[in-house]
């Protein structure tokens, strides 16, 4: 059950990058930004090619002024990306993007920046119910979709096999997991402590066929003696407008 994530480095600019607006737009207005500089992209745009790099992904909501010099120029960025042998996925309706390794036209592997990272049991139960939530709520006309810790907890716990006597251990995985959503930034923390928003990069970023894929490596992953083999109810997790 994997996703290619972000860069494998733990570099924090964001901060960095934001704490001097005046020599942000003084730079903005020359693309050589240091001695034997050659690139041709000015200070916001390498700003916001960073930030896609870095991140998970970025949107309108987490990264308003570098969606919007994403917006402006696309062509620039997936141009930047394909030489790095990565692909530019958005969804401008959400206003999400996101990278994702490019696929060889041969069957062949690329190089590659990015590494896969296996979503646990747990974690993939937390995307499901998230997944599953932010549907209902937009449907419902909500703007914004909210969840609470202990709803996500109880999800999880809901599915577990019949034969599990470890219920400290689960609720501690059960934890973690809401805990490593949050940390991708498909939770967003509120002024409650227990209480999200539902990212809404969650559906793009988790369309139907990969939650299909997740869903089946979990149930192999569970055996056929296990309670909890068919885990998720796929009538609340597939239903599709019109299908």
């Amino acid at each position: 059950m994997s996703l290619d994530t972000d860069l494998d480095t733990d570099l924090d600019v964001d901060a960095d990058l934001d704490a001097d607006l005046d020599y942000v737009e003084e730079l903005d207005d020359s693309v050589s930004l240091f001695e034997g500089d050659e690139g041709g992209l000015d200070y916001g745009q390498r700003q916001a090619l960073v930030a896609l790099l870095k991140q998970r992904f970025i949107s309108a909501r987490t990264h308003p002024r570098d969606w919007q010099v994403l917006m402006d120029d696309e062509r620039v960025f997936r141009s930047r990306l394909n030489d790095l042998f990565l692909d530019l996925q958005g969804d401008r309706e959400r206003e999400v993007a996101w990278k994702r390794q490019a696929q060889s036209e041969g069957g062949g592997r690329f190089p590659t920046l990015l590494h896969d990272t296996a979503w646990s049991r747990e974690e993939t139960l937390v995307l499901v119910h998230l997944r599953d939530r932010l549907r209902a709520g937009l449907a419902g006309g909500d703007v914004r979709v909210y969840v609470d810790r202990d709803d996500l907890l109880d999800y999880v716990a809901s599915y577990r096999p019949g034969h599990a006597t470890d219920e400290s251990g689960d609720e501690k995985r059960a934890r973690n997991a809401v805990a490593s959503v949050a940390k991708a930034g498909l939770l967003i923390a509120t002024a409650a402590e227990e209480r999200f928003e539902i990212s809404e990069a969650v559906e793009p970023l988790l369309p139907l066929e990969l939650l299909q894929e997740l869903l089946e490596a979990l149930r192999e992953a569970n055996g056929t003696t296990s309670a909890s083999a068919d885990a998720v109810d796929e009538a609340d997790l597939f239903e599709e407008d019109g299908e």
